[in-house]
């Protein structure tokens, strides 16, 4: 559904994208996984138009979207990380204008927008000014305004920061049903647990660069299965293992203090890049 060729993009002498290549299956929730500054939202940015490339070919659904601008724009769906509805509008009139840009009828218009808002759970709040909805509620009158068009592919870029873990949740649930609802989604973020949870694949990005593309599990499983935390001397380091028989076998050593857990996707992560997602 999505292929991405040698993309790449500077801004004066930083080099934010430096040929990324990738493809996304239709169907699939593809989750590209970063620090912040790694690239992730120049490339959602890109894709949808709102920051020239230098270099680069990108196809959705086969069409060329730098030659087809328009037929691309009509495929993709965007919820930004920036809340950037109309505060003084209220929700419905938000979705209204949007199903305007996308030159909707008037009929269409209302009949999606009470389908998305009901979808989204904001029914009852239709008539409410953005200014008054809390951040979890703005998270969702974006996902129902990025729905209206009815695209065959969402962008989702960091769309839980900033929420508390209960109000994340809720959103997750969303995108999971919007996914089994038949829609591609790509999805940048930080949080690890976010992209184990949701994504069937996940990329690693770091300093503009495709580290690694695979399942959450098998980039886990890579490593090992399970981790052992030790405190040694002041120091602290994590060790990797195939089994509980490695583990035993290697820890005829007596170590005071130790942890002993499942591998993790920030543990692949900082395998495979040298640092922790949360870096800076």
């Amino acid at each position: 559904m999505i292929e991405i060729k040698n993309l790449k993009k500077s801004y004066k002498k930083v080099k934010a994208l430096k040929g990324i290549n990738l493809k996304v299956e239709r169907g699939e929730l593809f989750a590209l996984l970063g620090p912040n500054g790694a690239g992730k939202t120049t490339c959602i940015r890109i894709i949808n138009g709102l920051t020239k490339k230098d270099e680069g070919e990108i196809y959705i659904n086969g069409i060329d979207i730098f030659k087809n601008k328009y037929e691309g724009k009509k495929l993709c769906g965007l919820i930004p990380q920036s809340i950037n509805l109309d505060i003084d509008l209220t929700v419905r009139e938000n979705l209204f204008i949007h199903g305007l840009l996308y030159s909707m009828s008037i009929k269409e218009i209302k009949r999606k927008t009470d389908e998305m808002l009901e979808y989204v759970g904001m029914l009852e709040k239709q008539h409410f000014k953005v200014k008054g909805l809390s951040g979890g509620m703005r998270r969702r009158v974006l996902i129902a305004r990025a729905l209206m068009h009815s695209p065959k592919v969402l962008f989702l870029d960091e769309p839980t920061v900033g929420l508390d873990p209960s109000i994340r949740r809720k959103i997750w649930w969303l995108i999971k049903k919007i996914q089994e609802n038949g829609a591609t989604i790509f999805l940048t973020t930080h949080y690890i647990e976010e992209a184990e949870f949701l994504a069937d694949r996940v990329a690693f990005i770091d300093e503009g660069n495709i580290v690694k593309i695979d399942t959450p599990d098998n980039l886990k499983h890579a490593i090992g299965q399970y981790a052992v935390d030790i405190i040694d001397d002041n120091n602290f380091k994590t060790l990797f293992f195939k089994d509980k028989n490695e583990i035993s076998n290697f820890f005829k050593k007596d170590y005071k203090k130790f942890h002993i857990r499942r591998v993790n996707l920030e543990d692949a992560f900082i395998t495979y890049t040298g640092k922790k997602v949360s870096d800076d």
